[in-house]
């Protein structure tokens, strides 16, 4: 609805400019200031249908260095897109299979690359040859069937809006605009190029390519540059890009030691253009040659090779890559001029004789003009003929390709548009853009069927070409050096052969543009410590977590299994720790001392044995002894369980063998105790204690206080039994291999009742120590409970404080310690008797 707004008033202001040009009265608001110009280069051919054209033959060239008035010059290489225009009609015409029976005519102007004389061009076009009239043709014969045009975007623009009001169909060799691809206010408008959005994405990936995160910005000092810097800011953030300043290309000598003195220090070696090669884009650049030197500068589609040939020129030791438009190979030969085409047209001739007059800057009035021919002399004028001829036969280069490609297309729109309406009606000749969307692609560029894109576009590749010049060689070279084809899949669209690359002379390495220097593997980008995200610290990675890669946004965390190296750059395999037989030399000591141990435990119950008769062994319960040696040399031998590497049987088995096993030593301390208690009462003449004297009372405590432990250890085997375990997390770069309790309580009740047992032997045995007897066994046992109790109370924080093999170093020393204290305290003092003081070993003495 909007669109539709926008025509209507256009078509009244056209309107009411007409009556008034009618009537002759002037009014300021329908006139049309036209630029004022020399002389008004004009080709005309009429035909059965006239394709129009407007071309940018002449622009403003702006003197930046003298002040005086910009004056407007012609371009040699636009001559040639006209040449290219007349070229592809004077084809089609010849062509018997396009267009038969109907001959194409032409009528170019130029716009001079103002937007004022554009909409006067296109008028004069809509007119006729005759005059300019808004909203009425003029034409004798020939109707207009679409336009050719323009090369710029500031220009294209206002002649799609005028073109737009009559449904005229437009197609541009050179606009980018991105605004021309809304087709819903510009349907009638197609281009052979495409928008800026596609060249600034290409140029985007080729600088993320190369690893390049810190890049400046230097924009013309005109909207295209603004507008094309916002889309190549977009672009270049969507690759995680960071603009380190944006300049317009002015010549402002307050800023100028300002502005030299900031791109010294930003450490910024990359400078994307953007907008067009102004004259004081030129000075600016011709400036500051010396501070860009030895950067790298990267340049759009829209700058022409003789403006890049005229930088590279400027500045030295310089290199740039430019994006440039792959032309179909299919135009290099068909696409030729004809050696005779420009004798064989007036409009031709017409051209070159404009073309001489431009060349040799001579200015005149349209009608008088020729007066001045006799001033250039004939072989200059022959030269230039045969100059645009050797051009034309060589190549098509630059846009003349698209100009020829956009006159071939307009002519398939009518051939195709021609098989549905035999009779030109100029209503519905005006839908011509709706079959210019269905025509073919002769081409075979960007797998399509048709020949523009969806938005009007007629899709092309892009050749990266490198330039360079050496002041040694004094000689510009460039290279293609990658391409890059937005219709491809993401991975496979950039394509760059960094070895053709020529960076600098000398050691010609790559350049290198980021904000701050790498961070190397085994370190993480730390952001936050700037407004640009290119900028950063560099942090170690954590505890246990790696990078390795350059530039690492995070760290990994290693499995548990394995550990940073000393760089953090890779993950290891932890080392293993448990008590090892081979690594540890306390497992050697552990050893040594529970078999020496087990083998004087053995000598002792030996000894007993051979004097089994003899008072002091019969005196203290001969059997509950042998059973406590027993369980001693056990104790010492269940070390061996806690040693080496843990499996879960051996984890299981450590308990129970420890439980059991002190539980019964504890018990027959307990019932020797108590049988001396018993003892002292029944010595009483009628005591009833005599009844409980005898060997089945200490078998019976002893059988029950050992079955309870047994059942706290079948119910903790039973519920949650211990396990071998892999600790991974109390040491760094370690695992420890150890034995999971699997139920702390099921540990502790082993350890609570082992103790309880102990303190109520160690009470009962305190609490006898004083009966009057010779040979007293209760106060060794109050003594070996005492250095048992002091033990184990003190391996239990020192337990519970450790963590691994040395953990388990804690248990193991205190099963021995406490063994060896039981042995010594109760069996080294009746060994001295027996085999040192014999004569203590009798009855008399015992009793």
């Amino acid at each position: 609805m909007g669109v539709s707004h926008t025509y209507i008033f256009q078509f009244c202001v056209i309107q009411q400019c007409m009556t008034l040009w009618r009537s002759g009265i002037q009014s300021p608001a329908c006139s049309l200031n036209h630029i004022q110009v020399f002389d008004e280069f004009q080709y005309f051919q009429d035909g059965d249908l006239i394709i129009g054209g407007v071309f940018t033959v002449r622009s403003k060239e702006e003197n930046v260095y003298l002040h005086e008035e910009n004056r407007y010059s012609p371009s040699f290489l636009y001559y040639v897109n006209l040449l290219a225009f007349i070229s592809a009609i004077d084809n089609i015409n010849q062509d018997p299979d396009i267009l038969p029976n109907i001959t194409l005519g032409f009528h170019l102007y130029d716009s001079w690359l103002e937007p004022r004389k554009a909409v006067q061009s296109v008028l004069q076009i809509l007119s006729g040859p005759n005059g300019t009239f808004p909203n009425y043709s003029c034409k004798g014969q020939g109707m207009l069937a679409g336009v050719i045009g323009d090369h710029h975007s500031s220009t294209t623009i206002p002649i799609a809006q005028i073109l737009g009001l009559y449904r005229y169909t437009q197609i541009s060799y050179g606009a980018t605009d991105y605004s021309l691809s809304d087709r819903l206010l510009y349907q009638h408008v197609f281009r052979t190029v495409q928008n800026d959005y596609v060249h600034y994405l290409a140029i985007a990936k080729l600088v993320k390519y190369f690893g390049w995160t810190w890049v400046g910005i230097l924009l013309s000092d005109n909207d295209t540059g603004e507008n094309e810097s916002q889309i190549l800011k977009r672009h270049l953030a969507s690759q995680e890009i960071c603009v380190a300043f944006e300049k317009r290309m002015t010549v402002n000598s307050a800023t100028m030691d300002q502005w030299t003195d900031t791109l010294s220090k930003i450490n910024c070696k990359v400078l994307i253009l953007c907008g067009s090669f102004t004259g004081n884009a030129r000075k600016f650049l011709f400036e500051y040659s010396l501070i860009i030197r030895n950067n790298m500068l990267i340049l759009p589609p829209s700058w022409t090779s003789s403006d890049i040939m005229i930088l590279t020129n400027m500045i030295s030791f310089t290199t740039s890559l430019s994006l440039d438009i792959f032309n179909p190979p299919i135009l290099r030969d068909k696409g030729s001029f004809d050696e005779n085409l420009l004798s064989r047209h007036s409009q031709t001739g017409q051209l070159m004789d404009n073309l001489i007059i431009t060349f040799y800057n001579i200015t005149s009035t349209q009608n008088g003009k020729n007066i001045y021919f006799q001033n250039v002399p004939t072989f200059s004028r022959g030269f230039l003929r045969n100059l645009v001829s050797v051009i034309g036969n060589k190549v098509l280069c630059r846009e003349s390709p698209r100009v020829y490609i956009a006159v071939k297309a307009m002519a398939e729109a009518i051939h195709f548009f021609n098989k549905f309406n035999h009779r030109f009606n100029i209503n519905r000749f005006k839908q011509l853009h709706k079959y210019v969307k269905q025509i073919k692609n002769p081409y075979k560029t960007a797998d399509r069927m048709t020949f523009f894109d969806e938005n009007g576009e007629f899709p092309s590749s892009y050749k990266i070409v490198n330039w360079m010049k050496s002041n040694r060689q004094l000689r510009i070279s460039l290279t293609d050096v990658g391409s890059y084809t937005p219709w491809g899949k993401e991975e496979d669209r950039l394509h760059i052969d960094p070895d053709k690359i020529t960076w600098n002379y000398g050691n010609n390495t790559k350049l290198e543009s980021k904000c701050m220097d790498s961070c190397l593997p085994g370190y993480r980008k730390k952001t936050g410590s700037s407004i640009h995200s290119c900028c950063y610290d560099c942090a170690p990675c954590s505890v246990g977590h790696i990078s390795n890669m350059t530039d690492s946004e995070n760290c990994m965390k290693c499995p548990d299994e394995e550990w940073p190296n000393e760089k953090k750059n890779q993950c290891v395999p932890k080392s293993v720790e448990f008590l090892s037989y081979t690594d540890d030399t306390i497992v050697a000591v552990f050893s040594a001392v529970s078999i020496l141990c087990c083998l004087l435990t053995g000598l002792i119950l030996g000894i007993f044995i051979h004097y089994r008769d003899t008072p002091i062994v019969k005196a203290n319960n001969q059997n509950l002894s042998y059973l406590l040696l027993v369980s001693i040399m056990l104790s010492f031998l269940c070390v061996f369980l806690f040693l080496g590497h843990p499996v879960d049987v051996t984890c299981m088995l450590r308990v129970i063998s420890f439980g059991v096993i002190f539980s019964v030593a504890v018990s027959s301390l307990l019932a020797k105790s108590i049988m001396v208690c018993i003892a002292f009462k029944a010595t009483k003449p009628g005591s009833p204690w005599r009844k409980w004297m005898g060997a089945k009372l200490p078998n019976f405590m002893i059988c029950v206080f050992s079955l309870v432990q047994v059942i706290i250890c079948i119910t903790w085997l039973s519920i949650s039994p211990p396990f071998r375990d892999q600790d991974t997390l109390s040491y760094q770069g370690k695992i420890i291999i150890q034995c999971n309790e699997g139920s702390v309580i099921g540990f502790y009740s082993v350890l609570g009742y082992m103790g309880l047992l102990a303190a109520v032997s160690f009470i009962i045995a305190f609490l006898a120590r004083t009966l009057p007897d010779i040979f007293n066994e209760a106060k060794y046992v109050t003594f070996s409970m005492l250095v048992f109790c002091s033990v184990w109370i003190a391996m239990i924080p020192t337990y519970l404080s450790t963590r691994g093999k040395y953990m388990v170093a804690v248990e193991v020393f205190a099963i021995i310690t406490s063994s060896i204290g039981l042995l010594g305290c109760i069996f080294f003092p009746k060994c001295y008797i027996i085999l040192f003081r014999p004569d203590l070993n009798t009855k008399k003495v015992i009793h």
